[in-house]
């Protein structure tokens, strides 16, 4: 118990406690980074995301390419088979080995895989129907989403200001899909469909983060994905399922499935570099980016371009991920800076 004559030897203590504080903090400043190797580092940051959001796109537009020849089902679980195989090889070389990454596979860890896994089910049979640009616009509603689930699961307290955002994104995504005009159809929802999977998988990223190694994480999430749509094919392949039987990849197909497991694998690699260089608030525009790289994708490939609207909606839901995103990184350094302030109270007692 504090008491307000402290007893005989405390000052000596506490005055070299202050002591010992200075010296640390003399320590951990002359640790710190300059501001120049920061604004280096940020630099850095910034390309290393623009790259992997122009990256990404890649694999989407290998799976429009690729669902004219092969099944949706059969796609992903190219992706996923590919995904786990590339992380298994990579472990040998990096990292603390197969047998560590084996170790790290929880079911915690293959539920938030299963999420990815019917997400890209979702995503993969949407670009197959839908134009890519609006596909990748309306799957960007996930940080609305993710912040309704993160409010309702977490109990995270969300203010008005980001429930205004999260209103102002939903209103981006009726503008992009247009229900009850001529280009709207049920297609057009399996984007959402994947990014409420996509928010899912984000939600149980968080409960878990710091769990397992960046290998072992990709090494869990394509096995999950393998053993849920793998058994998925079998049964469409045995049953002779149109949708999803197997059809075997000829030439250049195995090679995008190929592509399409190493664009995951070092896509998620890059955007983790980026976020160890730079602030979330300062790569979240870039995030977007990717909606502009799929544009121009598609526009030589697919020969498609979005319409003025579908721009306004796209621009909306820009805004309110963008907002969302920053205000999540304010507050969580206020609530940061407020801990970190309790503790030195409570060291200095």
């Amino acid at each position: 118990m504090l008491t307000d004559n402290p007893p005989m030897g405390f000052k000596k203590e506490r005055s070299a406690f202050h002591s010992q504080t200075r010296i640390n903090t003399m320590s951990a400043t002359s640790s710190q980074p300059s501001l120049a190797d920061q604004q280096s580092n940020a630099v850095k940051g910034m390309l290393t995301m623009v790259c992997a959001m122009s990256m990404l796109p890649i694999m989407d537009g290998f799976a429009k390419l690729l669902s004219a020849y092969l099944p949706v089902l059969e796609i992903s679980f190219g992706r996923f088979f590919f995904q786990t195989l590339l992380s298994a090889l990579a472990s040998l070389f990096v990292g603390a080995g197969l047998r560590h990454i084996i170790s790290e596979v929880s079911w915690m860890q293959m539920a938030r895989g299963l999420f990815l896994a019917v997400a890209s089910l979702f995503f993969f049979s949407a670009v197959k129907f839908l134009p890519l640009p609006d596909a990748i616009a309306t799957f960007f509603v996930q940080p609305m989403i993710l912040t309704v689930l993160s409010a309702v699961f977490l109990g995270e307290r969300v203010g008005p200001r980001r429930w205004a955002a999260v209103t102002l994104g939903l209103v981006g995504v009726l503008i992009v899909i247009r229900p009850g005009s001529s280009v709207f159809s049920a297609y057009s929802l399996l984007p959402l469909c994947a990014a409420t999977c996509f928010a899912c998988y984000l939600l149980l990223t968080r409960k878990l983060s710091g769990s397992a190694s960046l290998l072992g994480i990709q090494f869990s999430t394509g096995l999950a994905g393998t053993l849920v749509l793998g058994p998925l094919l079998l049964v469409s392949t045995a049953l002779d399922f149109e949708p999803g039987a197997f059809i075997m990849p000829q030439g250049t197909q195995w090679l995008m499935l190929l592509c399409m497991g190493a664009i995951s694998s070092l896509g998620h690699l890059l955007v983790v570099l980026a976020f160890n260089n730079a602030p979330a608030s300062l790569l979240a525009p870039i995030n977007y980016l990717e909606i502009v790289s799929a544009t121009v994708f598609s526009y030589f490939i697919f020969d498609e371009v979005p319409t003025g609207i579908t721009w306004l909606g796209i621009a909306l839901i820009t805004a309110g991920g963008i907002y969302i995103t920053q205000r999540e990184h304010k507050v969580a350094k206020q609530l940061k800076a407020a801990e970190m302030a309790q503790q030195t109270r409570a060291e200095r007692t």
